[in-house]
């Protein structure tokens, strides 16, 4: 972290070009990949993004380098996730307030009253929101404002993006509810790795159990194995999945827990968590990674 802080004095005090002057573009740095997504395609080719983090990379753990820090610096926009997520980021945050960046933390405008109480991260609330597709669409219109606000010539171009990918996440939300209601109510238990489907549990009526808990940065240990392969069990649960940000020696533990008390339950693949796939495939975009997610939960547990 004093390397950090050192590399932020040392461009406060021998003043990098201010951003602005080199270029009319906006330059907005971003967290995980699902936001990454999310202002690319809002903001297109009239913008210059970049993300963080990429594929596989975990936000829960996730520290920034000098480099990290040298692009926040440089940045006229920051867009994070915010809740907590990203953890270890959240001293660089306060640091970068200081400088005067425009930060856009977009889960903390979303209405507390409907959100999932956390106390695993220090702001009180689970922090994986995107795997609600309506807290994803608020997202738009959020990521949308801010250009508009901050790049007024290009104001129609950025709402005229956010309304075509709204339309995308309209007719995403219909086909996984279809797909959702091919999958009997009693079979929709959905065990992964750690608890980052509670939102697409609570809006898809699935009951989400995860081995690590909130966050990956806390540890799986032997009880909490043979907790959950006691309830795999007793459910009669077909299939459990691993997740692509996360060691998968966890699940495999478990399913060995399992295979020791006599029964079976096959590990149903990977799911995409706390990042997209690689960049270049239909799972490196949000909405190709939710449909992979879902389409592989149904397959699996039917």
């Amino acid at each position: 972290m004093k390397k950090i802080l050192i590399v932020v004095i040392a461009v406060s005090l021998f003043g990098c070009k201010n951003p602005e002057n080199e270029s009319n573009r906006l330059k907005v740095v971003t967290t995980t990949t699902m936001i990454t997504d999310l202002v690319k395609n809002i903001g297109g080719n009239l913008i210059d993004v970049e993300g963080l983090m990429g594929a596989g990379v975990d936000p829960h753990l996730y520290k920034a380098s000098e480099g990290d820090v040298s692009k926040l610096y440089q940045a006229n926009i920051i867009i994070y996730n915010g809740l907590h997520l990203e953890g270890k980021l959240v001293e660089v945050f306060e640091k970068m307030e200081s400088q005067e960046k425009i930060q856009v933390p977009l889960a903390e405008a979303l209405d507390k009253s409907n959100l999932i109480g956390s106390e695993y991260f220090a702001s009180s609330f689970d922090p994986h929101v995107w795997f609600d597709i309506s807290y994803f669409k608020q997202f738009a219109e959020r990521v949308a404002e801010v250009l508009a606000e901050n790049d007024p010539t290009n104001a129609e171009f950025y709402i005229k993006n956010k309304e075509t990918y709204l339309q995308k996440l309209e007719a995403l939300e219909t086909e996984v509810k279809a797909t959702i209601e091919t999958l009997p109510k009693e079979k929709r238990i959905l065990v992964t790795a750690h608890d980052a489907f509670n939102y697409f549990g609570k809006a898809y009526d699935f009951e989400v159990v995860g081995l690590q808990g909130l966050s990956t940065a806390t540890e799986a240990g032997v009880q909490d194995v043979q907790r959950l392969s006691q309830f795999i069990i007793e459910k009669d649960v077909k299939a459990i999945f691993i997740e692509s940000s996360v060691p998968r020696r966890t699940i495999e533990a478990l399913q060995a827990a399992v295979l020791s008390k006599g029964h079976e339950v096959k590990i149903g693949g990977s799911l995409y968590s706390d990042a997209l796939g690689d960049p270049d495939t239909v799972e490196g975009t949000y909405l190709g990674m939710f449909r992979y997610n879902v389409n592989t939960i149904v397959n699996e547990l039917k």
